[in-house]
Order: structure tokens, then sequence, then C-alpha cells
């Protein structure tokens, strides 16, 4: 218990003391959030920013070519997938696309840690994302959207790349799991709030990573947080039955899933395996 108690105040005291190394957002991504910010940008100059990066040029193909997109014709070229994704949604979805690279550390210990953070980070946006297409569907009207979703499932559990950095100094960590866990627990949504303002995202990115596993955070109405908990319940990161039986109920009774028992039908799982491999 020592160990995890140094190393949980030296987080707090780095946080307190906003010394706290915060990871960079990659340069593509800035390149590309600050190119929508330019009111003269077109689709050719946008392409050429996203080429740049051969793994964004990916990503951004297999988001324009899925079942999310419902086109039948495939696109093979980044042009032709900045065109059908559209320069609104450009700079949510690159940005989203380019967060893997931040997953990424010198230290073969931690990077395995890294990994499994962003298998699971991968596992509850697929949710996330498929649900919001669901209800996108049948709520025409609504100020959510597909890009911010995937932008926003991917960077709720942030929080946790500062800290297994910093318990590289702490290698007994790494042989008591636990003890990492409760670090990860306690801060991890502090850290991800200043990451999120550390990158100049909106204030609803930092709601979201500060409070995504804060359940006395209860939207009355149909919000971000609620399909990233979807995600999060299909996945077993909430531990209690009763909590899990809670949200769901709270979810059908919003809109958030069709029923209560949508993430178990076939057509939701064959959507989410769909979407997940966009990420793959």
């Amino acid at each position: 218990m020592a160990t995890e108690n140094a190393l949980y105040t030296i987080l707090v005291e780095k946080i307190k003391q906003d010394t706290l190394v915060l990871p960079t957002l990659p340069e593509v991504a800035l390149k590309v959030r600050s190119a929508t910010d330019d009111p003269d940008i077109n689709l050719h100059s946008m392409s050429d920013i996203i080429s740049q990066d051969p793994a964004l040029s990916l990503g951004i193909i297999k988001v324009a070519n899925s079942a999310l997109l419902g086109r039948s014709i495939k696109v093979a070229t980044v042009a032709q997938a900045v065109t059908r994704i559209g320069l609104r949604q450009i700079k949510s979805i690159a940005t989203a696309m380019a967060i893997e690279q931040v997953f990424v550390s010198n230290n073969d210990v931690v990077t395995m840690y890294m990994k499994k953070a962003w298998s699971k980070t991968i596992d509850i946006a697929s949710v996330a994302i498929t649900l919001m297409d669901f209800y996108l569907k049948e709520n025409k009207r609504t100020s959510l959207t597909l890009d911010n979703i995937t932008l926003a499932a991917l960077i709720h559990n942030i929080g946790v790349l500062p800290i297994l950095t910093e318990a590289e100094n702490h290698p007994d960590v790494f042989a008591n799991p636990t003890f990492l866990q409760q670090a990860i627990i306690k801060l991890s949504g502090r850290i991800g709030g200043e990451i999120t303002r550390s990158w100049g995202f909106s204030e609803e990115f930092t709601v979201l990573a500060e409070g995504w596993s804060d359940l006395s955070i209860l939207p009355k109405e149909a919000h971000y947080l609620d399909f990233i908990r979807a995600g999060a319940v299909y996945h077993n990161v909430f531990k209690s039955e009763s909590t899990k039986k809670a949200l769901i109920n709270n979810y059908a009774k919003k809109g958030v899933l069709p029923d209560i028992d949508f993430m178990e039908s076939d057509e939701f799982k064959e959507q989410c395996a769909n979407v997940k491999a966009m990420f793959s």
C-alpha cells in the first residue's frame, strides 16, 4: 500500500504544482484542427494535410467507407474520403483517428498497459458510436453528432496516460495492478480534464473526460455521457449489477437504447463489430 500511496501523493502534488507532464496532441491533429478554423480552407488543402500522415490517412478512408456513412461505393483516396466526410466533421474525426498515437511509451511494461487501455477505449467507443448511429436515425433534430461522440469516446479515459507514465518511476506498482488501478480510479478523470483543456478542446469534452465515471452526474436528456457509459456497462467497467441495471433502464427511457435488451441483439452486435473495424 505504501507504493500506491507514494504514487498517488506524487501525482496529487504534481497536479497542484501544475508540473504533471501531459501528453501532447499529435502534430497532424493540431494541423487539422488549426486548418479547420481557417475560413478559407478547402477540401484539397485539408486532404494534403491529412495525407502527410499515413496512419491518419488510412483511418480517414476507413471512416469514409464505414457502414456509419451508409455508402455502398468505396473511396480509395484521402481526397475522396475528406469529400465524403465533409469539412465540418473532419476536425473531430481526424483528431479521433490520431488519438492512438498518444498511447505510446519507450517502456515495455508501460506500453503493455497503454495497449490495454487503448483496447478498452476502443471497445467502449465502438458501443457508444454504434448506439449514437441508431439514436440519430430516430432523432433527426438532436444536436448530438457522430463525429463528436467518436472523439468524445476516444478521449474519455485519456487521463490514464500521465498516471502510467509517472508509474514508470515506481515499478513495484506494476507488480500489483490493484495499486495502479486505485490511482487511476481516483485521479484519471481530473487529469483527463487537464489534458483536454491543454489541447484546447471545448468545455463539453472536458466535462466528459472529468465526469464520465462519476455517476452522481445524471443528465436528464440524452447526452454524450450516456452513450459512453452504455459502452462501459456493456464492457463491465461498472461492477455493480444494480448500477448497470439502473443505467440501462434509464437509457431505454431516454431513447439512448431502443429497449433494455438492445445490446444483446444481433443487429447491435453486427453494427458494433463494423464500427470496431474502423480502428483495427
